[in-house]
């Protein structure tokens, strides 16, 4: 199922299901008005999601009208960092020691809002260096505290397209003070669909989404780095987020940014990456941060050009 968000000036806005080609779409109604009331109670929401697959497969519904994220807030945004040269590259562009330890990387974040895919995003400064992410996410039901990597891939519902945006000049102020960030992350925004792990068949293997990310910025060709190169997948993720805690209904884990070792060729997901490489080959990075009027755009790909997720596209402004 391909799952959005409508907006009808309400918090967390209509949920419709949506045409493979993107077309038309069908509101879930009463039965599930909103994906946070059907994560809430994924099991009494199916028959009206059923009942909505039906109307949409016999023809029925509307032209795809203003679409959000498909979870406009949520109770909890936990975001990963699961690719290994992501990291290794980030420790170069901060100067940073490289962080020994065999357990995921995991950090809490805003989760009271989620940036449409086709919101302008406001920051008040170009010298934060604004920057963006390309990553996946998946959305979990109720998680018990203590569940098995094994067991957690029964809890993913969903699968989402991140762009978690990062003000770069203040990340690392933040990081040595040995607290979490605040000021370096923003809101985040998502895709226009949400999917069931079933649709996007064999691209989903051992919790990875196993799809290029393709990456624009200002039209030119950034990155197109493949999910596949998770060093974790993200039934671990989840395990290791529930070892201590119970993860509410709702909660939204990310993989951090999308990331390759053949960066080479296949480029990267976000700014700090390339002038990392930059460091690397040159001694200096070259490639500045956004400026207002910036245009992104992320989008995944199958290998049939199709789209699972939509695109995100967006234009940074000034506050």
């Amino acid at each position: 199922m391909r799952l959005a968000t409508l907006d009808n000036d309400t918090p967390d806005g209509a949920l419709v299901l949506v045409s493979a080609d993107g077309a038309r779409m069908v509101e879930v109604g009463a039965g599930a008005p909103n994906l946070l009331a059907l994560m809430a109670d994924w099991t009494a929401g199916q028959p009206a999601l059923g009942d909505a697959a039906a109307r949409l497969d016999a023809g029925e519904g509307t032209a795809t009208g203003t679409l959000r994220a498909p979870m406009p807030r949520s109770w909890q945004w936990l975001d990963g960092s699961a690719f290994d040269q992501h990291g290794k590259l980030m420790q170069i562009a901060f100067g940073l020691d490289p962080i020994e330890s065999d357990r995921p990387l995991m950090y809490q974040g805003m989760s009271d809002r989620f940036y449409g895919p086709n919101d302008d995003i406001p920051f008040p400064s170009e010298d934060d260096g604004i920057d963006f992410e390309g990553e996946f996410g998946v959305i979990v039901d109720a998680v018990p505290m203590g569940t098995s990597a094994a067991d957690a891939m029964k809890h993913i519902r969903l699968i989402v397209q991140i762009n978690d945006w990062s003000l770069r000049t203040i990340a690392p102020i933040e990081m040595k003070t040995g607290f979490g960030w605040v000021q370096a992350k923003p809101a985040c925004s998502i895709a226009p669909i949400a999917v069931t792990p079933d649709e996007l068949g064999e691209d989903w293997r051992e919790g990875r989404v196993c799809l290029d990310l393709d990456v624009e910025w200002n039209g030119a060709r950034f990155g197109a780095a493949n999910g596949r190169e998770m060093a974790f997948g993200f039934h671990e993720l989840v395990a290791h987020a529930a070892r201590t805690r119970d993860l509410v209904a709702g909660t939204i884990i990310g993989s951090g940014t999308v990331s390759s070792p053949d960066y080479a060729k296949v480029g990267s997901s976000c700014i700090s990456e390339r002038r990392a490489i930059e460091m690397i080959e040159k001694g200096l990075p070259e490639t500045q941060f956004m400026r207002f009027g910036d245009r992104v755009r992320m989008a995944a790909r199958r290998t049939d050009g199709t789209h699972p997720f939509g695109t995100i596209e967006q234009t940074v402004v000034q506050r």
